[in-house]
């Protein structure tokens, strides 16, 4: 039986106390570019709101409410398909108030989108919505069962 003695200094390895944080961030970084939607590699003036959504299923219609606050009609984009509801839409929003010699501003600016899945199909053609108060509501009636009828396709 031979036994071999190891140097110590070969089982030693460099401690670089950094490494790890250049690793964290590198993760962070891809984590929130892929929570918050691009505008072709501009991630700071991408980051605004993503408004409250709040679905309600009837028996013969979805209806959908959006926060938006501040908002117009006009800034706002609805895109509706059979299965699916896609809001679209730009922030401008400025204050600004002058008290006692100080003035105080603020302003919030940004562009959001928001797709939302639909659970039952719909009459994209019949959606009506309105903007009231900062509340964006969608009346989306859903097609009839007869509509949805399965047709089998013979194949040749």
């Amino acid at each position: 039986m031979a036994i071999i003695k190891r140097d110590p200094l070969e089982e030693m390895t460099m401690w670089e106390p950094f490494r790890g944080m250049e690793y964290l961030h590198r993760e962070m970084n891809r984590l929130f570019e892929r929570m918050v939607p691009g505008d072709g590699g501009n991630a700071a003036r991408s980051l605004s709101f993503i408004p409250s959504a709040e679905l309600e299923d009837t028996d013969n219609t979805l209806c959908l409410r959006l926060e938006v606050p501040g908002m117009d009609a006009r800034d706002i984009d609805v895109e509706v398909t059979e299965d699916c509801v896609c809001i679209k839409g730009e922030r401008k929003s400025e204050s600004k108030t002058e008290e006692k010699g100080f003035v105080r501003s603020e302003f919030h600016y940004g562009r959001f989108e928001r797709r939302i899945p639909l659970p039952a199909h719909v009459q994209a053609d019949r959606a009506k919505a309105e903007c009231r108060n900062g509340v964006l509501k969608l009346s989306l009636p859903k097609i009839e069962k007869e509509q949805r009828k399965t047709v089998k396709v013979s194949i040749n």
